[in-house]
């Protein structure tokens, strides 16, 4: 038995030398030495283009001795990357839209070259696009809102017939069309199927999408959380929609900016949950943060036109506990003291308020001063897009004549008119606007009486456009085009507020703020007619400060008795802008030609 036993140890023993990784022993009987492991070879790979950079980052090799730094490995893992290397360019290169390129490698010691010829660029050759769904539906029965959503994701492709293939694209066009369709008010909408068939030979790719729109979201009751003190009827009247109105995208982000324009909120979210099964009555959900009811603002500031400033506003939002706001503000400036206020109601259907307001100005100017009150009542209107204001308004004026005016009677006027006020903006961006335009009319019809003039009739016409566009060379222009009249009989005075001055900020720069008018027993005067223009440049100065711009300019204008014999005001000069998240603030230095002299002129915000 022992004999038995010590032969099948001796067996075990022998067979085990054989097995693998263990080795056998040399000729002198001592264990072979293990391989070396090697250094991670320097990878440089020659391809065309953007290919070059992207096999350099994403190719394994190539990112070997990144990875491992100082560290060796072995040469048969070595061996195993540079054998996987062109199979993984090749895959690398079909993102790209080359499916037959060549890819060989040359090894000289520890330096690898990836020679890469990628052929040509596959290219799109067929695109269909197959709906399913509601939307199918609905443009099988030839309705005008489907068929056209249809058209615009067809045409809204970006990848047509005979553009490169490429997989980022793809896959950004395929989720962009998705997109247009969820935010079209399809928002369960999916993908049945996406295939880009590739056909090396041609290099041709087919390209074939079926979407299925799921169901159309309509709006049905809306849920409003938040409110503490403002009425509902007031989130609905800012709805603008009635039930069963498509729940798109567009709608959705316009009521939450009528809901922030309202200014009775400080946040606002307007959302819906996608349940197909009350796809027909979907509750818009709307959650609001009410702003203080009450809001004092203190200010102090510098004007070029009227000196340095304080002033006070009081806002009400609540008045009485009635959906009323009540705004208040004093203002006391050098050359300007004034208090206006309004009592408003809240928003009621299409955005409309109804207002009334009064106003107290003194005006001081080189050759009088102006003391004016107003009373006024009328009704609003405040969009993105559009601002109207129709109004009935009662103003008194009187006028004292200083310097070597004094010898002037000193004049009171009233009148009584009923007026339009119209604001149209397509901007780009409405605090700091690189592209777009602003208009604004204003027309009146009234009656005035005057202690120098007869009584009588008036209108008066109003009109001003913006525009703005870039320009090559990193350049921005700006242009303004200002027109207005008064209509009056001879001997009726009106209102030195609807008549017209020029000069000074936002006018004619070079000149004093409303310095420019009609000369009447050698002092300044308001005048009946009124053109002014403004030619901009502007450019960012330095890359690493893009909201500091420096620009040009050149004004003209004035006001005047009549435009027969009109002769303008000529005013360039250069400044500087700090394009702040609040508005531009604008630094201008300006040569007046009329006067021969200079001025600085220093504003805040855009005016519409």
């Amino acid at each position: 038995m022992i004999r038995w036993l010590i032969l099948l140890l001796a067996a075990l023993a022998s067979g085990c030398a054989m097995l693998p990784g263990l080795g056998a022993p040399a000729a002198d009987g001592t264990a072979p030495p293990a391989p070396l492991p090697v250094s991670p070879v320097k990878v440089t790979v020659d391809a065309p283009g953007d290919l070059a950079e992207l096999l350099q980052r994403h190719l394994d090799i190539a990112r070997l001795a990144t990875l491992v730094g100082d560290d060796r490995i072995a040469e048969s893992e070595l061996a195993r990357l540079l054998a996987a290397a062109p199979a993984q360019a090749a895959q690398l290169l079909q993102t790209e839209g080359f499916f037959d390129p060549e890819v060989t490698l040359q090894r000289d010691g520890d330096r690898v070259r990836v020679n890469v010829k990628p052929g040509a660029r596959a290219r799109i050759g067929r695109f269909d696009l197959e709906l399913q769904g509601e939307l199918q539906d609905r443009i099988d029965k030839g309705e005008t809102q489907a068929l056209a959503l249809a058209g615009r994701l067809r045409a809204g492709w970006d990848l047509p017939v005979g553009a490169a293939f490429r997989n980022g694209p793809w896959n950004d066009t395929k989720a962009e069309l998705l997109t247009q369709l969820r935010a079209a008010g399809y928002a369960s909408a999916s993908w049945i199927g996406t295939a880009a068939d590739v056909d090396t030979t041609t290099r041709q790719v087919r390209i074939f999408l079926v979407a299925d729109s799921g169901p159309l979201y309509r709006s049905g009751p809306l849920v409003v959380g938040g409110l503490q003190h403002h009425d509902q009827s007031t989130v609905q009247h800012l709805a603008g929609f009635a039930p069963g109105t498509p729940l798109s995208e567009t709608l959705l982000l316009d009521f939450q900016d009528r809901l922030r324009l309202a200014g009775l909120f400080d946040a606002v979210a307007v959302t819906f949950e996608p349940d197909p099964a009350l796809a027909g009555a979907t509750p818009v959900l709307v959650r609001l943060r009410e702003s203080p009811r009450q809001v004092w603002t203190l200010g102090v500031g510098y004007s070029a036109n009227v000196g340095p400033r304080a002033s006070v506003e009081h806002l009400h939002r609540r008045l009485f506990g009635r959906p009323l706001v009540a705004r208040n503000k004093l203002e006391w400036a050098q050359l300007r003291q004034a208090w206006d206020g309004e009592i408003s109601t809240h928003p009621l259907e299409r955005q409309y308020r109804w207002l009334l307001g009064g106003a107290i100005e003194r005006l001081q100017s080189d050759d009088d001063i102006v003391l004016s009150q107003r009373l006024r009542f009328g009704r609003t209107q405040s969009t993105p897009r559009i601002d109207r204001l129709v109004y009935l308004e009662a103003e008194r004026a009187s006028t004292e004549y200083l310097g070597a005016a004094r010898t002037l009677p000193d004049a009171t006027e009233l009148a009584i008119s009923g007026n339009f006020h119209g604001v149209w903006r397509r901007l780009d961006n409405p605090i700091l606007p690189t592209q777009g335009w602003t208009l604004s009319l204003q027309t009146g019809l009234g009656r005035a009486h005057s202690t120098n003039g007869a009584s009588g009739y008036f209108s008066r016409l109003y009109g001003r456009i913006t525009g703005y566009t870039p320009l090559p060379g990193g350049w921005y222009g700006q242009a303004r085009l200002e027109v207005g009249q008064v209509f009056r009989p001879d001997g009726v005075a009106v209102p030195d507020s609807q008549q017209f001055r020029a000069g000074g900020d936002d006018s004619v720069r070079g000149y004093g703020y409303r310095s420019l008018g009609p000369i009447v027993d050698g002092a300044v005067d308001s005048g009946d007619a009124l053109a002014t223009a403004s030619i901009e440049l502007a450019r960012p100065l330095l890359r690493r400060l893009p909201s500091v711009w420096g620009a040009v300019f050149i004004d003209a204008g004035r006001a005047a008795s009549s435009f027969q014999g009109f002769d303008p005001a000529i005013g360039a000069g250069i400044g500087l802008r700090w394009r702040s998240p609040v508005g531009p603030l604008k630094i201008d230095w300006a040569y007046g030609e009329e006067v021969r002299k200079a001025r600085i002129h220093f504003s805040v915000g855009i005016a519409f």
